[in-house]
């Protein structure tokens, strides 16, 4: 019997998007500002086992997009080359590979507090409302951004619970954390449409971009952007004012962003590709340089000044 070739069962586990589960820092850093009981090196211990965990969750839900997006990514100029679609992967392979990746992903993942496991579960099934028909929401208009995006604050709670922390994280976060992530995938979806060039072309791919246009999803990126904004401010009024001193650079941040959307094959099609972007990475550490070092900084007149009194950390 001849064995299959290992290589596309990797590529389809996209073990080079794991770079996207950084998204789970932010929540180590706000169970780390918000409960004390985390400051502390044995709070700092289950990391790794938390990033090993959603990295084998997230593969998962790669791989079970492989399997189901197949037929469709044959009309898209790159991804038709993918090792489903291009016919290089047994399906019953990769089914068991789906489910394989799960159960690892859930063993790595039950060594830390329920709570954890529980957004882990959050993070697979998601993975399933996304992509198994009927509901498959990657095909409705709107829904398939903010239902991809929902993984933000999935893995805020996993960096959260991870650590330990024990009360459910401030909503505002949540929120915040849920609008810049449908921001950053319907920039994907104006990059990706662009691209194509075809409106009807882009619809074979993908059905909800028959009911796309530029200017739609230019206005949909900048009310996610409006509302990412409202709920930071939220933060700033409850609990540190002097964050608004980085407001500046998050603008610039959001601006640059768009303006990799209007660019051809830019790491805004390909989201696991941001580190390329050296302005992007400056941006990046830039931004959480400052939200480390403005955490804390107290500066109350600045707070008298705006006519709040944020409770600190």
């Amino acid at each position: 019997m001849r064995i299959p070739r290992l290589r596309p069962y990797l590529d389809i586990a996209r073990v080079d998007h794991w770079f996207k589960n950084v998204f789970v820092l932010p929540g180590i850093v706000g169970a780390f500002l918000l409960e004390p009981s985390t400051r502390n090196w044995i709070a700092a211990g289950p990391v790794a086992a938390l990033l090993l965990a959603t990295c084998l969750i997230a593969s998962s839900n790669y791989v079970l997009n492989e399997i189901l997006d197949a037929e469709t990514d044959r009309f898209h100029p790159s991804k038709k080359d993918r090792p489903v679609a291009s016919g290089k992967v047994r399906i019953p392979l990769a089914v068991l590979e789906w489910l394989g990746l799960a159960a690892v992903g859930f063993g790595v993942g039950a060594v830390l507090r329920p709570a954890f496991v529980a957004s882990l579960a959050g993070l697979w099934v998601m993975g399933l409302v996304y992509n198994v028909p009927p509901v498959r929401t990657k095909e409705i208009p709107y829904l398939d951004v903010l239902s991809e995006a929902i993984n933000n604050p999935l893995r805020f709670l996993l960096g959260w619970y991870g650590v330990g922390a024990r009360a459910f994280p401030p909503s505002s976060f949540l929120l915040a954390y849920w609008l810049i992530g449908s921001y950053l995938m319907t920039a994907k979806r104006l990059s990706e449409y662009r691209s194509i060039g075809d409106r009807n072309a882009a619809g074979r791919y993908r059905s909800s971009f028959l009911h796309y246009t530029e200017g739609t999803l230019a206005a949909a990126m900048l009310t996610y952007a409006a509302g990412f904004t409202f709920f930071v401010g939220v933060i700033l009024v409850k609990y540190h004012p002097e964050y608004i001193l980085i407001f500046p650079l998050m603008m610039l941040y959001l601006a640059y962003y768009s303006h990799l959307t209007y660019l051809p094959d830019s790491v805004a099609q390909n989201p696991e590709k941001l580190y390329r972007d050296l302005p992007l990475m400056a941006l990046t550490m830039a931004l959480a340089a400052g939200v480390w070092i403005l955490s804390y900084v107290r500066l109350p007149a600045l707070g008298s000044w705006l006519g709040v009194e944020g409770h600190g950390w």
